[in-house]
Formats: structure tokens, C-alpha cells, sequence
């Protein structure tokens, strides 16, 4: 499989509304962006959305791959010891990713029926909050027209924003992502400076209202594409990006 361009599924999901709902709903034991590239490989051979398996696993469900069939990639996570400057391994673990052709589609296999589990995104704002370890404090915050903000472990909502939610959302996503570690407030605001940081917050907020069906996607696109000024995501940000949404989502649920 060639090299994962992390940007390009994003770009693909933030112009393409049900994409992600697609695919959640069969691959919902997966990843977000393992989801996207099971979706992408069966799409580009012709095949049907369906649920996979690893051969081992078909098997353990009493089907067999058919003979000739070719596995799908997803990408397995790899936890490594660092190395000093002496080239010594330490005790601090670093993580990369790999992609393995270990998957097969049911399309692929045959045998005891199986009745594939149809699911549905849902997420409880209290239950992530608390599995997260983020509070929600009162807004105080008062110049121009912020909608929230987050600082530190914690995330203020304007009473009155127009979408809650969504910067709920977009907030909870800037502490997830990092952003309040280096700044010490993160406001939605439209007096907010042009930065990486709040396209990568409104893409996570963008990606859960689209799988959770809230009202918002349009919004957070028009964000997103304002802040980027006709530029493209950096890969390593729509990494983040996808990390950060699958966070949030499992968190909340």
C-alpha cells in the first residue's frame, strides 16, 4: 500500500457530507481513519461496504476466506523504546504506526451465516467530560463575541452560542490536541488569530458533529475553509486531527 496521506482523507470527509456515518456504521470497531481506509480500498476494487475480519478471526466465526482473496491495509500501532544519545534504549516509549495487509472483507469469505451489528454513533457529553478529565466552568470570558473557550483542564461555554455543541466540541478538542499546553487561553472567537491550531480544533468538531448527526457541519466548514485561506491541512495535523476525534468519540461513549 502506498504511504497514507492523512491529509487527503481528511480533505475528502470535510468536502464530502456521510462519508464518516458510512463507514462507522459497518466499521465501527476500527478507527476513524481505519475505517476511511477500509472503506477507500474496497471502494477502489469494486466491492461492497462490509464488515472485515482478520483470517484468523473468520475463521474463529466459523467462515473461511475464499482462495485468491486479497487482504485490505489498516494501520497497527507500534510502541517502541526511545534511544539516548548514546543509541542506548530508555525507559520512555514512543508509538508510530504501520499499515498491514491483514484484513478481509465478509464479501471475501464464506461460510456459517453472519448477521453483521449495525451501529450508530452516540456519545454523552457527562461520561467524556469525566473519562477525559475535563471540567466545564462557568463562562466569564466577555470581549467581542466568543462562543467558548478552553484553558488548561477545562472548557467555558457561551450561554448563548449559537451551536453549543460544536464549540463544546472545538474546545474540548483544543485541550485534547495539546493546544492548551501552549497557550495559556484558547477562545473561539472571530477575533481569534489565523493558526493551524483552530483549523485542527474545528476539524475535530467538524468530524463528531458529522458522525453524531448534530446540526453544525455546514458552520464548521465555512471555519475551516476561512481559516486555511485555500491552503491544505498538514499531514501531521490531520493525524492529530483524526486521533483527537476517535479520543473524544470513544470517551463519550
Amino acid at each position: 500500500m502506498d504511504k497514507i496521506k492523512f491529509s487527503e482523507y481528511l480533505t475528502d470527509i470535510v468536502t464530502k457530507e456521510g462519508v464518516l456515518s458510512s463507514c462507522y456504521s459497518t466499521f465501527h470497531n476500527y478507527s476513524l481513519l481505519n475505517q476511511l481506509l477500509a472503506s477507500s480500498q474496497l471502494q477502489a476494487r469494486g466491492q461492497n461496504i462490509a464488515p472485515i475480519a482478520s483470517y484468523k478471526k473468520w475463521q474463529e466465526l466459523g467462515r473461511q476466506v475464499k482462495k485468491g482473496s486479497k487482504a485490505i491495509a489498516l494501520l497497527m500501532p507500534v510502541i517502541v523504546n526511545k534511544k539516548d544519545a548514546q543509541g542506548q534504549k530508555t525507559d520512555d516509549k514512543m508509538q508510530f504506526f504501520i499499515t498491514r495487509n491483514n484484513w478481509f472483507s465478509l464479501d471475501d469469505t464464506e461460510g456459517a451465516e453472519f448477521k453483521p451489528e449495525v451501529k450508530i454513533a452516540a456519545w454523552d457529553k457527562d461520561k467524556a467530560m469525566a473519562a477525559l478529565n475535563i471540567t466545564e466552568a462557568p463562562f466569564e470570558y466577555v470581549i467581542g463575541n466568543a462562543q467558548g473557550y478552553a484553558k488548561d483542564r477545562s472548557v467555558a461555554i457561551n450561554p448563548l452560542a449559537i451551536l453549543p455543541h460544536k464549540t463544546r466540541f472545538h474546545e474540548l478538542a483544543h485541550i485534547v490536541l495539546g493546544h492548551t499546553k501552549e497557550n495559556a487561553l484558547m477562545s473561539d472567537s472571530e477575533n481569534t488569530p489565523k493558526s493551524i491550531k483552530e483549523v485542527e480544533a474545528e476539524s475535530v468538531a467538524y468530524i463528531l458533529c458529522e458522525l453524531l448527526g448534530l446540526e453544525g457541519v455546514k458552520e464548521s466548514r465555512g471555519y475551516i475553509q476561512h481559516w486555511l485561506n485555500s491552503d491544505t491541512i498538514p499531514d501531521k495535523s490531520a493525524q492529530k486531527i483524526f486521533g483527537a476525534a476517535d479520543k473524544i468519540l470513544k470517551a463519550g461513549q
